[in-house]
């Protein structure tokens, strides 16, 4: 690829990394709190089947 192309694509990526800010707003306080309890479940929840996982890993091949 040429310097034009990759300039191209970068002005590109530019235009719209600029339309997503622009839409983008705010989360008021109920949105934002249901946003970190839903986070928070799924941390649980990833942890859980870690660990899970790895205590059976531990049982089955000791």
């Amino acid at each position: 690829m040429d310097l034009s192309s990759y300039w191209i694509r970068f002005k590109s990526f530019i235009n719209e990394s600029i339309r997503v800010l622009k839409v983008t707003r705010k989360p008021d306080k109920i949105e934002f709190k249901t946003i970190v309890k839903v986070s928070g479940l799924g941390m649980i929840i990833i942890g859980l089947v870690g660990f899970i996982i790895t205590m059976l890993k531990q049982v089955i091949f000791p």
